[in-house]
């Protein structure tokens, strides 16, 4: 069974970098041909695609969201993290990672092109 667990601070200060990681169970992040990702929901929005890091360590953001956007792994330890840079209160949101296998959707945008998902963190942008 595949498990996503996210970890991160729960408050962020506006300017600053926003650093979640995804530690993952019960699969490896270099197994071809999945993807892993992160989608977010601000509140009161439906979810917001952020980007991913492939099994071959490509990587692949949101052009809203692409400059700011940095995601890395960690393949000794199976993790994969994303960094926001120079946030502001509108990326206040739950962040999600999940795991894509475009098994039931071929658009990697769309949340049904994820299978496994973490529970979610929220993240809250404020001074």
């Amino acid at each position: 069974q595949v498990q996503l667990q996210e970890s991160g601070p729960g408050l962020v200060k506006p300017s600053q970098t926003l650093s979640l990681t995804c530690t993952v169970s019960g699969d490896s992040i270099t197994t071809s041909f999945y993807v892993w990702g992160w989608i977010r929901q601000p509140p009161g929005r439906g979810r917001e695609w952020v980007g991913v890091i492939a099994y071959d360590g490509s990587t692949y953001s949101n052009t809203s969201l692409k400059s700011r956007t940095s995601i890395s792994r960690d393949t000794s330890k199976n993790p994969f993290s994303l960094q926001l840079s120079s946030v502001t209160p509108a990326n206040t949101a739950v962040y999600y990672c999940a795991r894509g296998s475009g098994l039931y959707c071929p658009t990697i945008f769309a949340d049904l092109y994820y299978d496994y998902w973490g529970q979610g963190t929220q993240v809250t942008v404020s001074s």
